[in-house]
């Protein structure tokens, strides 16, 4: 069983998948990179002065498996919870179990239906989500366009992934994590 499973691969899901990787979660990303980034050009994420959608996606992913998350190409068909866990299963045939759940699908929002969220009609019904992703339903986390309607661009997206992650974290650790890492000097043990 995995600790966290994420569906979606665009910038929230693969932000969250990284944070928590990189922090020795077992993550596993289902995604087929069909992201709407392919049609995007960046103009507006901080840090990068330009760059295209698929070659974001491209260094994204890399960057992701390089911690140790595991990006599966397939398409979901089912998720379910059964309390203390949940359950995706793929068109492929396969269940896969975890602690936690992400839900990072652009606006898709078949899959989480008949989880029982509530939506809210003031914001284009968007699944209601605290700042941190965290719905209703205990360990379930949504993210990104199902939780903020039209109001959501990449970097965004990527933010709200970064803090289900550290929500995450902090909860596994009992404590609040803060994922920072600083410039090692030359001959610093630490």
């Amino acid at each position: 069983m995995a600790d966290v499973l994420i569906i979606g691969d665009g910038p929230g899901g693969l932000s969250a998948a990284l944070f928590l990787a990189k922090n020795d979660m077992d993550v596993t990303v289902f995604g087929q990179n069909k992201t709407f980034m392919h049609d995007a050009m960046l103009y507006n994420y901080l840090g990068i002065p330009e760059v295209t959608g698929t070659e974001f996606q491209e260094i994204s992913r890399r960057q992701v498996e390089g911690f140790g998350s595991k990006i599966l190409d397939v398409e979901v068909t089912e998720v379910e919870t059964g309390g203390v866990e949940f359950s995706v299963s793929t068109a492929a045939g396969d269940k896969h179990q975890g602690k936690y759940l992400i839900v990072a699908t652009g606006f898709e929002e078949a899959l989480v239906e008949k989880l029982g969220l509530g939506t809210d009609s003031d914001n284009d019904d968007a699944i209601i989500a605290d700042r941190e992703g965290k719905t209703a339903v205990e360990n379930l986390y949504v993210i990104g366009w199902l939780t903020r309607g039209q109001r959501t661009q990449a970097i965004i997206s990527a933010g709200e992934g970064a803090a289900a992650a550290l929500s995450i974290l902090s909860t596994e650790a009992g404590r609040d994590v803060h994922d920072f890492d600083v410039v090692k000097e030359d001959g610093d043990d630490e």
